[in-house]
């Protein structure tokens, strides 16, 4: 598939139709990267302004200390963050939007509403699917 330049496309019709062949490699790595659930809820929580480490790991249950430090340097390798270290003892880090983060933050806050509004009903579904095999199994 090409387009009207030449260019290979990376499909002929749906979202990838418009994305050259040779970028989607990469496309999918930052899809993977930002729609991490760790990578979503970092961002979030990051909208209020900079914050430290331990503030962050307060803000977000559940996230372990090797999974916050590998996480926050994702992002501030891909210019989602900002990582701003101060020369004071004892040394204080912050960590921030950057703009390009920024302009993803709404994405974000979209789907995490999306999935709260729609926990009931999605945990609903889970409960039947499990129930639904549970008894194929014993058949």
């Amino acid at each position: 598939m090409q387009d009207s330049a030449g260019i290979g496309m990376a499909a002929a019709v749906g979202p990838c139709a418009s994305i050259p062949a040779d970028h989607m490699d990469f496309i999918r790595q930052v899809l993977d990267r930002v729609g991490d659930k760790w990578s979503m809820l970092i961002i979030a929580v990051l909208e209020g302004g900079p914050m430290r480490y331990t503030d962050l790991q307060r803000q977000i249950p559940g996230i372990s200390q090797r999974m916050l430090t590998h996480t926050l340097r994702r992002l501030t390798e891909d210019g989602l963050i900002s990582r701003t270290a101060y020369a004071e003892v004892p040394p204080r880090v912050e960590y921030a939007l950057a703009p390009l983060g920024g302009g993803l933050n709404e994405i974000v806050k979209q789907l995490i509403g999306w999935a709260a509004d729609h926990h009931d009903e999605i945990r609903a579904n889970r409960s039947r699917a499990g129930a639904t095999a549970s008894s194929a199994s014993r058949s």
